[in-house]
C-alpha cells in the first residue's frame, strides 16, 4: 500500500471527515474504494470500446436499396 498527500479546502475536509465517521470508515479507506472504482469503470468501458471496435461494420439495408424516408417512418 502507497501513501500519498491531497490537499483539500477546509469545508471539504470536514465533511469528509463526518462522512467518513457516519459510514464507519477513514477518509483514506473511502478514498482509496472511490478511486478502485473509478478505475475499474473506466477500464471496463476501454475494454468495452475496444471490442466494439475491432468488429467489422455491417450494412444495414441490401445492395441498391434505398433507406425509407423519415415521413414514411413516423406517418401521422
Amino acid at each position: 500500500m502507497r501513501n500519498i498527500t491531497i490537499s483539500v479546502s477546509e469545508d471539504v475536509a470536514r465533511w469528509a471527515r463526518v462522512y467518513a465517521a457516519e459510514h464507519e470508515t477513514s477518509i483514506s479507506r473511502m478514498l482509496s474504494d472511490t478511486l478502485r472504482e473509478k478505475m475499474a469503470s473506466d477500464s471496463s468501458y476501454a475494454r468495452s470500446m475496444e471490442r466494439f471496435l475491432s468488429k467489422n461494420p455491417v450494412n444495414l439495408r441490401d445492395g441498391g436499396e434505398h433507406y425509407p424516408d423519415r415521413d414514411v417512418i413516423h406517418e401521422r
